[in-house]
């Protein structure tokens, strides 16, 4: 049995808006199996930062990024939380936050980057690519 907070989440918002990883043709595209693409979106509502081996985004006005957004399960929605390392109990303790967008499909959770991201380099406009295993900076 899920907790209550997901079965109210999954019942206001059966989406989610990817941006980075989750998307498809890339490294965690596989979380999303059996979730079911309504399309890509355009939103000028964010804007990504290249973090590394991921992006995150941050509410701040942009001149558009591709997102994809998908129908998801409550099932799904747990397992992004636990990838996104979203705390309901407390949002900004996580590494990502999880709020609405709203998207052409409807309104989509969406996952913001909680800490700063002074000195990371910001996407505007586009999307994010993910590096070559050659710029990934290994974990020490």
């Amino acid at each position: 049995m899920h907790p209550h907070y997901l079965c109210q989440a999954i019942a206001d918002t059966p989406r989610v808006a990817v941006y980075g990883t989750l998307k498809q043709g890339f490294n965690n595209a596989h979380w999303l199996n059996g979730a079911t693409l309504l399309g890509s979106d355009i939103t000028s509502a964010l804007t990504l930062y290249d973090i590394g081996r991921y992006p995150g985004a941050k509410w701040q006005p942009s001149k558009g990024v591709m997102i994809e957004v998908y129908e998801i399960s409550i099932a799904q929605l747990a397992q992004l939380d636990r990838l996104e390392d979203y705390r309901a109990d407390a949002p900004t303790a996580g590494e990502y936050d999880r709020q609405q967008i709203t998207t052409c499909f409807g309104l989509a959770w969406v996952y913001l980057y909680n800490p700063s991201v002074t000195g990371k380099t910001a996407i505007s406009e586009g999307g994010w690519h993910m590096p070559s295993i050659s710029n990934v900076q290994q974990p020490r």
